[in-house]
This record gives structure tokens, C-alpha cells and sequence, in this order.
């Protein structure tokens, strides 16, 4: 009975996200085979991290709304950050999200906050994680912006680490505008508008590597300390820490960069 709720949840939800982007609008979406790949048979214990732009409010879960994605099942949906501010900011919300497999985060509040080793747990058992490394939606057309470092420093922490898959989309700030109506996004989606989905291939980082670079780095850079703790598994104190987050968040940043100026 426990996963009843969930279940339901996941699919009222993939069933709008359906009806939004693959009936109500006109979605293009290339390289998908590779998503459900790794959605569907990744090697047993190794995790998933995508990450994508964020262009609106609804970019999840209408970005696994599209033909042949298994977005009803709930044994196979990712589990999101989700800003708290919005999507947990009562009892009735914070329980829908929650079977909706939402974790909260709250913005600002750093890598190390109580939520992100939720993340990390998940991550430990091999799941598949969504993220919005950027922050926060921007519905401009313009390049990626630069990275928080919260999706890297689960990448590095993880203990099997995740494969990172970018993902980038265009059209969504249309289904979802934020300023639709006296400065206010519309009641529901709106219809007929182009969406470009584009996946992009799998990035695989070898961390202990990039630890040994980081760790020289960081002899030359300074930052202000913020009192993380010391990852001992690579031996890497704060300032290392942050060129290795710093380094990971770049490539990362290049990729959806890449794939952006693919879009339509």
C-alpha cells in the first residue's frame, strides 16, 4: 500500500506532461535513445545524473513528456531537486512533491545543506537524479549560464560516480511564459508551440584524476572559506574542493553549451 500514492502521483503527472508536450504542442527531441537507455538499463549500482537548462517552471515534467518516454512509471522516474521556496512552501504541496519524488533545496543555502545528502542517499542506491545546474529558470535566449557547483559536488561525493548525461531544450518559456499576462505566467499551458529537445551523450569523469589537478590548483587560487569539511576519500580541503567543483562544472557548462547551439 506504501507506494500506492507515489504510484498515482507519477502517473496523474506523466499523464499531463504527456497531454502538454506530445499532443497540445509540437516536440522534436534527438539523441532520445540514449536517455532511455540509461533511464531503463544503466549497469547495476551505477547512477544517473541529467542535467538541463531551466526555461520554466513546468520544464519538469514536461521534458519527459515526450513519445516513448516511460514517464508513468514510477520505479523508473527521476528523482529532482526542487526549490523549497516553491514547491514546499505548505503541508499539502510538500506531500504531492514529495510522492512526486521531489527532494527540497533550498537555494543559497551551499553544497553541504541537510537535503543534498538526501540526494547523495539516492545517488549511493543507484538512481537515476535531475538537476538545474544554472538555479533558477531563465527565459532568455542566451548561453548557459555559469553553474552552481551543488550538481558537481555530488558527482564527486557520490560513492559509485553517477553517469552525467547533458540535456538541453528550447520552447518550454513559451508553453510557460513568466510574464504571459500583467506580469504573470498563464493558468494553464499553452498550445501549439515548438519544443526542441535535444540529449546529449554520456560524460564520464574520472575523479581521482581531477582530484590531483585540483589539488595543485588550488595551491596557486585563493577563495573564501566557507568551512566545508574535508573530503578524505581524496584528500581534498576546501580550496581543492572548490577548483575540482569549479573544473567539473565547466565541462559540464561546455556540453549543454554545445548542445544549445543546436536548437531551434
Amino acid at each position: 500500500m506504501a507506494g500506492i500514492p507515489r504510484k498515482a502521483v507519477i502517473l496523474m503527472v506523466g499523464a499531463f506532461a504527456k497531454a502538454v508536450t506530445t499532443l497540445l504542442n509540437n516536440t522534436s527531441v534527438r539523441n532520445a535513445d540514449t536517455l532511455l537507455r540509461l533511464v531503463r538499463s544503466r549497469p547495476p549500482g551505477v547512477p544517473l545524473i541529467t542535467v538541463s537548462n531551466h526555461m520554466s517552471t513546468l520544464d519538469d515534467p514536461l521534458l519527459w513528456g515526450f513519445k516513448g518516454f516511460p514517464i508513468t512509471n514510477s520505479k523508473l522516474a527521476r528523482w529532482v531537486l526542487a526549490a523549497e521556496d516553491i514547491c514546499f512552501r505548505n503541508s499539502l504541496y510538500s506531500y504531492f512533491f514529495r510522492q512526486g519524488k521531489c527532494i527540497p533545496i533550498t537555494r543559497g543555502a551551499g553544497i553541504y545543506q541537510d537535503h543534498m545528502s538526501e540526494a547523495l542517499q539516492r545517488l549511493s542506491n543507484g538512481e537515476w537524479l535531475h538537476t538545474f545546474p544554472e538555479g533558477k529558470v531563465n527565459q532568455e535566449i542566451a548561453p548557459i549560464r555559469r553553474l552552481k557547483w551543488g550538481t558537481a559536488s555530488l558527482i564527486v561525493r557520490a560513492p559509485v560516480t553517477p553517469i552525467v548525461l547533458p540535456i538541453v531544450h528550447r520552447g518550454f518559456q513559451e508553453v510557460m511564459p513568466e510574464n504571459y499576462r500583467s506580469g504573470r505566467r498563464p493558468r494553464f499551458p499553452l498550445r501549439n508551440k515548438n519544443i526542441d529537445i535535444i540529449v546529449g551523450e554520456p560524460i564520464e569523469f574520472d575523479i581521482a584524476k581531477l582530484s590531483r589537478t585540483a589539488t595543485s590548483m588550488s595551491h596557486s587560487l585563493s577563495f573564501p572559506a566557507f568551512g566545508w569539511p574535508k573530503l578524505t576519500r581524496y584528500e581534498l580541503d576546501e580550496a581543492a574542493q572548490k577548483c575540482l567543483y569549479m573544473t567539473i562544472s565547466d565541462q559540464i557548462r561546455t556540453a549543454m553549451q554545445g548542445l544549445l547551439s543546436q536548437t531551434r
